[in-house]
């Protein structure tokens, strides 16, 4: 009898659990959907919400489609080539001050992206200058947040316009060293969340890709807080002001024995004709096989000439024709006389105008941003197939949280594992997956700070690898010998000569050494002059 009651109160104790956990679950997403400032899923239409620009250069058409492999809707762009732009406008304005504020959305790159962008303007109120039909690139935004991607280009942009309040001009502020875009096809998710504390996190895919201070001038380019002091200018160098480091020594004379005509080469008057040089061969004969054509026209195409071959009797001889004297080194050039250079004492160092107060400045303690009134997508790109999806604002990074959790990692858990079986279909999981894994290894070392003076050329390299798969190996060392090649500029390469005070050093003017300057001039004539005559090898075609 016990045993009989046990297993319906087990089966109701389930039940419960389970209710009370489906009614937690449809209160938390209530909860997410009441604190979203804003919020755009696609399920439905977009063409009565979003407006698309009538501006004739904007041609891309926009469609409502789904993303492959999912029953999940999204704002597709659907040509190649195109230029694409659409606005939705938002109910209420959103202000970007005194509170946290979290701006995410999802994209799919179905097809790529080698060159165009994927990215979201956040624009400013239309009595800012602008009209939703007549959306385009001068529309006043107040941040700009997504992926591009071109050539060199190859970040996940965070740009905000700032008002200066002394000048009045509205400035473009760039992230510095901004985080690579995934290199696949798969649904990602890009979150932006800007803090009271005027810190900045990047997420992709709820994982944090950079960290930045709005007031840093590390962080930002131009700088939020423009610099105290600039170069006057006014200014100008004064006429006598010497910025040469090392001039010719004054006193110096040419040695009488310097004689600057003396030619670099001389006949070898002692070489002699090497034995068995067949003097009255020709290096080339005419081809004894060759025929004239059947359709040669003598008056059309002028008389008929046998081509020429090597002649064989050369290739056992040590040569064939006229021989000369081969060339060998003057031992008496010297080259043109510099006089030895010598320390300037006239020198003042590199001039530079005085500072004086900038009258731009202005101190801030938090960024004041513009207010968000409108969300609009203008893109060019070269790639179709571009697919955005839940574009969301919200108040709290652990709404977004939530949001990532329910919308987009179901979708990334499903094309993660399809992108592995087709990898073991066609059996190249191996070496795919391991090319994959070094392109995002060297984008991840490229976005390093201390390399950003070689992030074109890494890029540029990479870009090169991911069109050929099979230079993976070569690309990867390439990388490793620009990364080894910059630590031991660093470890090696600082020792420096003691500055002086605004006495940077300059390149001399001139040769320090008239031994180093003869050396190289004999160094390039060796190099475009052989010890003696070749003998042609190539066949004359007429």
């Amino acid at each position: 009898m016990g045993q009989r009651w046990r297993i319906p109160l087990l089966i109701f104790a389930v039940l419960f659990l389970i209710s009370t956990s489906s009614f937690q679950l449809l209160r938390a997403s209530d909860d997410d959907a009441d604190d979203a400032i804003f919020y755009e899923s696609f399920d439905e239409s977009f063409e009565d919400r979003w407006i698309v620009s009538q501006k004739d250069e904007y041609s891309g058409v926009w469609k409502h489609d789904k993303s492959e492999g999912h029953d999940d809707y999204g704002l597709l762009v659907s040509e190649k080539a195109r230029k694409y732009a659409i606005v939705k406008e938002l109910d209420e304005t959103v202000t970007v001050k005194d509170e946290t504020v979290v701006l995410q959305f999802e994209t799919r790159l179905q097809n790529g992206l080698e060159c165009g962008g994927a990215y979201l303007k956040y624009l400013r109120p239309q009595e800012a200058g602008w009209k939703a039909k007549e959306f385009d690139n001068n529309s006043p935004y107040s941040i700009m947040f997504g992926p591009d991607k071109c050539g060199a280009t190859n970040k996940v942009h965070f740009i905000f316009k700032h008002k200066n309040p002394k000048s009045g001009e509205y400035i473009e502020h760039h992230l510095k060293y901004p985080p690579s875009v995934p290199s696949d096809k798969l649904s990602h998710v890009y979150t932006a969340v800007l803090k009271q504390d005027n810190e900045l996190e990047i997420l992709i895919d709820g994982e944090q890709k950079k960290k930045a201070n709005f007031l840093s001038a590390d962080d930002f380019e131009p700088p939020l807080i423009p610099p105290k002091t600039i170069p006057d200018p006014d200014d100008k160098k004064p006429e006598d002001w010497d910025e040469r480091e090392k001039i010719p020594d004054p006193s110096a004379v040419k040695p009488d024995d310097w004689d600057e005509d003396a030619p670099l080469e001389i006949l070898d008057e002692e070489a002699e004709k090497p034995e068995g040089w067949l003097d009255d061969e020709p290096e080339e004969i005419d081809d004894p096989e060759a025929t004239k054509p059947e359709d040669w026209d003598d008056e059309e195409d002028g008389e008929w000439e046998a081509p020429k071959i090597d002649n064989p009797k050369c290739e056992a001889a040590p040569g064939c024709g006229e021989w000369k004297r081969p060339m060998k080194r003057n031992p008496a050039y010297k080259g043109k006389w510099h006089a030895p250079l010598i320390e300037n004492p006239a020198y003042k160092g590199i001039w530079k105008p005085r500072d004086i107060p900038n009258p731009d400045y202005f101190e801030l303690k938090k960024p004041d941003f513009e207010p968000i009134a409108a969300i609009g997508i203008e893109i060019w790109t070269m790639q179709d197939g571009i697919l955005f999806d839940n574009i969301l604002i919200a108040k709290d990074d652990k709404i977004a949280a939530s949001y990532r959790e329910t919308t987009w990692k179901p979708k990334f858990t499903i094309e993660k594992e399809k992108q592995k079986q087709e990898e073991l279909d066609t059996g190249s999981t191996g070496l795919a997956g391991f090319q994959k894994k070094v392109f995002d290894l060297l984008y991840k070392i490229a976005d390093l700070p201390f390399l950003s003076a070689y992030k074109l050329k890494i890029y540029d390299i990479i870009g090169k690898g991911e069109t050929q798969p099979n230079l993976t190996v070569g690309i990867l060392v390439a990388v490793v010998v620009i990364i080894l090649t910059i630590f031991y500029r660093i470890i090696f390469g600082g020792k420096k000569k003691p500055a002086r005070v605004e006495k940077p050093s300059v390149n001399p003017t001139e040769s320090g050494s008239n031994q180093s300057s003869v050396e190289n001039e004999e160094n390039k004539e060796e190099e475009s002059s052989g010890a003696a005559p070749r003998r042609r090898t190539t066949r004359r075609d007429n």
